[in-house]
C-alpha cells in the first residue's frame, strides 16, 4: 500500500485540504507540524493517539515539527461549549518544559514553542498583519466558534484561530512547514491558517486531519471516568495502563490496533481472525497492551505489568513487591482501620453490607485477605495480619479488591 491507503486503511485521515496532497503525501519530502497546548504537565492517551502520525509520515519521507504551544495555551482555544479558565502564566511555563521533554522521550523530533514568535508582537501588528486578512463572518462559520456563540465567548477565544493561523505562517515561511496535520476538531483553525498564508503570500500549503479516537459512545479515547489517563508513569502507573487497555471494548480493539500501533495490514487481519474466534480470550486486547505498553513505558514495564494483573488474578498478593502492589491498587476503593475483628473491619469499611453478609462470604471462600483466604471467622485484623507492618488487601469474589491501611 502507498502511504495514503495505509493512513486510510487504518481510520487516520478525516478530512485533507486539496487532493492534491494524496500525491505530497506519498511522494515524501514534505515539511509538517502537529501541535498541542501545555495544559497539564503530562500527554494523555488522546495526544498520544494523534502524535503517532509523526513517526507515520517520519517513515515515509516526511520531517516532523512538534509544536508546544505557550501562547496558545496562555489563551485557551474554544471547545464549542463554555469559555475556558485562564492558566496561570507559571503554570504553564512549567507544563511547557515537562511536555518538551516527554515528547521528546515518546517522539524524538524536534520541538518549538509558539510563544518564541508571538511574545514580541504589538496588538497593532496582530491586527494588520494578521487580522485583517480574515473576515470576521470566515471565523463566524467555524463550528466550534458558531456553537460557542449560543453559551458566549470571549474575544481573547474568538482570537484563538488566528494565533494558531499565525503559527502556520510563521512556520511556512521560516522553517518551509507545508503541511499541518490535527485531529478533526482542529479543521477550523488550520483552514484558517491556510487561508491567511494564501492572502498574504500566494503560496499553497496543506491540511489533514485525524478522526478523533472514541470508545463505542463516542468519549473521547484515553478518558476513564472524567480523568485522563495519562502517559506519565507517575500519574497513571503502567499496571493502571495496561488494566485500561485490557478491558478495551470488542467493538473498538481493531480500531485501536489499527489506529495505535505499528502492525502490518496482515499482523492486524490475524490478530482480528482469532479475537472473533475466541473474544472471551481477549487476544488483540493483549497485543494491544502490549504494543502501547513496550512504546511507552518500555518492555520491563509491560512485563510487569503483566506479571502483576496475573497474580493479582490468580489472587497472589504476597508474591507482588509491595510497591507494584500499591500501584496495582492505586484504583481500587481504599479505606482505613483501627482493625479488631474480621466481621467488624468487613461491615466498617463497607466491604459488608452485614455481619451476616460478611458471614455468607466468609463461609463460601469469597473473602481473601492478602491473598489468603479468610477460613476464621473470629480472626482478628492487627499489624500481624499486614503486608509491610501497614497495609491490608482484601478480595471479595474473584476481582473486586479493597485496599485498606491500618491505623
Amino acid at each position: 500500500m502507498t502511504l495514503y491507503e495505509d493512513l486510510k486503511w487504518r481510520g487516520l485521515i478525516q478530512d485533507i485540504s486539496d487532493p492534491k496532497l494524496v500525491d505530497k503525501l506519498n511522494a515524501g519530502g514534505m515539511t509538517f507540524y502537529i501541535g498541542t497546548d501545555p495544559t497539564a504537565d503530562s500527554l494523555h492517551l488522546g495526544h498520544y493517539s494523534s502524535f503517532l502520525i509523526t513517526r507515520r509520515l517520519a517513515a515515509a519521507g516526511h520531517t516532523p515539527l512538534l509544536l508546544v504551544g505557550m501562547a496558545t495555551g496562555l489563551i485557551g482555544d474554544p471547545r464549542g461549549t463554555t469559555e475556558r479558565k485562564l492558566s496561570d502564566k507559571d503554570e504553564i511555563f512549567h507544563n511547557y518544559e515537562s511536555l518538551k521533554a516527554q515528547l521528546q522521550k515518546i517522539f524524538p523530533y524536534e520541538v518549538v514553542n509558539n510563544y518564541d514568535w508571538v511574545k514580541d508582537l504589538t496588538v497593532i501588528e496582530f491586527l494588520r498583519d494578521y487580522g485583517k486578512y480574515i473576515n470576521v463572518g470566515y471565523m463566524l462559520s467555524k463550528d466550534l466558534i458558531r456553537r460557542q456563540m449560543e453559551t458566549g465567548i470571549s474575544y481573547a477565544e474568538f482570537s484563538y484561530m488566528l494565533i494558531q493561523g499565525l503559527d502556520f505562517k510563521y512556520l511556512h515561511e521560516h522553517r518551509g512547514v507545508d503541511l499541518q496535520v490535527a485531529g478533526s476538531d482542529q479543521w477550523g483553525n488550520i483552514t484558517t491558517g491556510i487561508e491567511l498564508i494564501r492572502k498574504t503570500t500566494g503560496d499553497e500549503v496543506y491540511a489533514m486531519t485525524m478522526p478523533l479516537v472514541t470508545d463505542s459512545h463516542g468519549n473521547k479515547f484515553g478518558k476513564s471516568e472524567g480523568n485522563a489517563v495519562w502517559l506519565d508513569p507517575e500519574k497513571t502507573s503502567s499496571y493502571e495502563l495496561y488494566q485500561f487497555l485490557i478491558n478495551t471494548e470488542d467493538s473498538m480493539v481493531i480500531t485501536y490496533l489499527k489506529r495505535l500501533t505499528f502492525l502490518s495490514k496482515e499482523e492486524i487481519e490475524a490478530i482480528e481472525a482469532e479475537h472473533l474466534a475466541a473474544p472471551e480470550k481477549r487476544i488483540a486486547q493483549k497485543k494491544l497492551a502490549e504494543e502501547i505498553l513496550r512504546d511507552l513505558h518500555g518492555d520491563g514495564a509491560y512485563e510487569s505489568a503483566e506479571r502483576i494483573s496475573q497474580q493479582l488474578f490468580a489472587g497472589n498478593v504476597k508474591e507482588i513487591p509491595l510497591h507494584d502492589l500499591l500501584s496495582g491498587l492505586r484504583d481500587v476503593p481504599h479505606f482505613e482501620t483501627a482493625g479488631g475483628p474480621v466481621l467488624d473491619v468487613l461491615v466498617e469499611t463497607g466491604i459488608c453490607s452485614s455481619k451476616r453478609e460478611a458471614r455468607e462470604f466468609l463461609a463460601s471462600g469469597s473473602l481473601m485477605l492478602n491473598g489468603d483466604a479468610i477460613k476464621d471467622m473470629n480472626l482478628v485484623i492487627d499489624a500481624s495480619t499486614t503486608l509491610g507492618g501497614r497495609y491490608i488487601v482484601i478480595r471479595r469474589g474473584k476481582k473486586k479488591y479493597y485496599l485498606g491501611e491500618l491505623k
